[in-house]
Parts: structure tokens; sequence; C-alpha cells
């Protein structure tokens, strides 16, 4: 028996949230608590949510959300945040996802974005489908007691306490500038700007309700949590327009009392551990992908963004998943690009993921043809595609959806 016999495939109704909520909860192992409906719930449209249903039970859920990402060069991109990918456990392992995904994909590509973008529980499950790790992140913890900026590093000063109310007020204007100019940063809705700061307590994980610091070019949320005999400071958030705040606001952090450890999420390349004395103080515990992305449509993505250097090559695009590949002509001078389909030899060769993967510059071309993963004339033509696609503000996620 095929998936088709046994299950259909439909738009979500205000009926369903029941049911939808019951399957994203099991899937994600967490209960609703009221926020998560009443602040949360407005992001979401029914008419962009796919429900899979045997005997009209729903067994499995998709949605998108209608967003904007910045591409290099900080311009806008519409693009659709694919989210609350669930199955039911009693339905794996039957065609479920790939059924769902299919109608998903139809509904997002007929709305003309360019780029579909997710934040993926597991890593083995999306590249099938197009999508590739976009942006990269670490975690990092520091022994607060041991920091001591170099003599030399920046101390600019200009941080200020803030309560909630404050913040509130100051946070979302400096997000929108930091994220306008950052390769991978969406656009954030208020209904999530509400939920922040609504603070839901239910949601802190035994952590402190959110601290905030804020910089005129930028700010910093934390929480506090542990013993008395081991205090930590939680970074949820550190978002810094310029180097100047980066160096304030790590500043301030580090001269938090009563804190053994922070902990936080930065970029690799992030330059904390140069601002210290001791380049080992702030240790890697973790490196994993946030933002994957699938190019919808290879000649309106390409020619979206901008890019470091001239470029003449033929790219050929194979998409196992829908019909976003094909072979394109792609030309770019000073700085803008051009993209056609054409019948020319192409020069490189690669799935859309690995495509995808690079375009923001979280990737380089060549790393994925050491990995057998791109196909191309010759080693020219690869170091010609990463000079043009280099970035000069590292790609990172704005926020988790």
């Amino acid at each position: 028996m095929t998936v088709e016999d046994t299950i259909a495939v439909r738009t979500a109704t205000d009926d369903d949230w029941p049911a939808l909520e019951l399957l994203d909860s099991v899937g994600f192992g967490y209960h609703p608590i009221d926020a998560d409906r009443t602040l949360l719930r407005p992001m979401f449209r029914t008419e962009n949510i796919v429900v899979a249903t045997e005997r009209e039970v729903p067994i499995g859920l998709a949605l998108y959300l209608d967003m904007e990402i910045t591409v290099p060069g900080g311009h806008q991109v519409p693009a659709c945040g694919v989210s609350w990918v669930s199955v039911a456990p009693t339905h794996r392992r039957r065609g479920v996802l790939r059924t769902m995904f299919t109608e998903l994909h139809r509904l997002m590509e007929a709305t003309g974005a360019p780029l579909a973008a997710l934040t993926a529980s597991d890593a083995g499950i999306y590249g099938r489908f197009g999508y590739g790790p976009a942006t990269v992140a670490t975690e990092v913890t520091i022994d607060r007691r041991f920091a001591r900026f170099r003599e030399d590093a920046p101390d600019p000063g200009g941080v200020a306490l803030a309560d909630a109310a404050t913040a509130a007020g100051r946070l979302p204007e400096l997000y929108d500038r930091w994220r306008l100019r950052t390769p991978g940063a969406q656009a954030r809705p208020k209904a999530h700007w509400d939920y922040t700061f609504a603070d839901p307590e239910e949601r802190r994980d035994g952590t402190s309700a959110l601290f905030f610091l804020v910089h005129p070019d930028g700010y910093a949320t934390f929480r506090r949590k542990g013993s008395d005999a081991e205090p930590v400071a939680v970074v949820e958030e550190l978002i810094a327009i310029t180097d100047d705040a980066h160096a304030a606001l790590w500043r301030t952090l580090c001269g938090l009392d009563l804190t053994h450890r922070i902990e936080a999420v930065q970029h690799p390349d992030d330059p904390l551990r140069l601002l210290l004395t001791d380049y080992r103080l702030p240790r890697t515990t973790a490196r994993f992908d946030e933002l994957w992305l699938r190019i919808l449509d290879v000649p309106a993505a390409l020619t979206a963004r901008d890019y470091a250097a001239d470029l003449d090559t033929v790219l050929a695009v194979r998409d196992p998943f829908r019909s976003a590949g094909g072979t394109f002509a792609l030309t770019v001078r000073n700085g803008r690009a051009r993209c056609v389909r054409t019948d020319a030899a192409p020069v490189i060769t690669l799935d859309l993921d690995a495509l995808s993967a690079v375009y923001l510059g979280a990737h380089k071309a060549r790393t994925f043809t050491a990995a057998g993963r791109v196909e191309a004339r010759s080693a020219r033509d690869i170091a010609d595609v990463d000079r043009a696609f280099d970035v000069a503000r590292p790609a990172m996620l704005g926020w988790h959806f």
C-alpha cells in the first residue's frame, strides 16, 4: 500500500489547531502554554499550513512563514520560512514528509519568493529536498573570573542597563539596523518580539527572567542560572552593529560580578578572543548549523545579491526534489549579476543544496569540491566562484523560527 492510498494532504483550518499543537508538542517535546497561543499564533496563517491526514485524522503538518531575508550587499529578499514540520511517531517511514513537502513547496513556489529557509532539528533530513546549511555558529563558554582585556582593546563604553519596558522600545530598532546589513538575518515579526518581552516563565528552563544591556549600536540579553557555587550568565542574544558596540557589550558582560561562567553562541569569526589577553579563554564547546536555505528560483536568487569579484561561468544545478535545477549562465560585473538559462556546456556542476549552502558566503565551493559534491572544469573555476561569492560580513541567523 502506498502513501497515496491512505494519506490525504490539505490546507489547515482554524478547527485543526488543537490537533496541530498536539502533533508539534509530541514531535518537539513540549506542552503549549497560553503565551504560545495568544502571542505566537498570530505569526501563522492557516492558508500556509499543510496537514497530512489519515481517515481525516491529522498525522502530520508543515507550514511556512512569509519572511524577508538579507542577502550579501544588504538587499532584502522575500523568503518562505518553513517551520512546525512534524510527523506523528505512529506514521514514520511512510512518505508522509515528502508528500507534505511536495504540496508545501508548490504553495511556496507560487508566492514568487526566490528562497525558502528553515532551522533544522535533524541535519540529515533536508539535503534531499535541496536545502543546504547556510550559516554556522559556535557555542563558547568563558570563565569570566580570568577575563582580561588587552591594553590596546577598544573601551568605548556607552552600555546602559535597561528594564523590559525600556528594552521593548529600543531593541527592535537596533535589531533592524543590524539585520539590514547582515546576510542571513531575517525581519522579525512583532508577535515574536511580544513573546520575547513577555518572557514566559514556563519557557525559561529553570533560568532567570531576561536581563537587558543596551548600547546606541547594539544590545545583549542574558539570563542567570546555576548554584551560588557555580553561577552562570547565559547570553541569549548579542547584536552588535559596530565593532565598538561589540567590544563595549562584552566588556560589560565580563564585568558581571557573582558570575563564574558566561555561555554564548557566536559566529566562528567573532573577534572576542582577540580582545582578550588569553586567546584560549573563550572555549568552543560546540559548532553547529543554524539557517538552512533552498533556492526556489536560481536566476532570481543569484541576481538578488552582490558579489566581491567579476565572474563568468556556467552552472549545471541538479534539483532532485523539484524543478529549480537547470543550466545557467552567470555573469558578474561590478558586483551585480546576470543569470539566465543556457544550452552552453557547464563549467561547474553541483546539487541545489550545495549552491544554497554557498549562497550567503558561509561555505566555500572548494570545500564541496574536496568532498566530491561539486564538479568543475578546473580548480581555477572553483577559485573564481569562491572569490565572487565572498562576503564582507559573515552570514548569521537572525531569530529561530
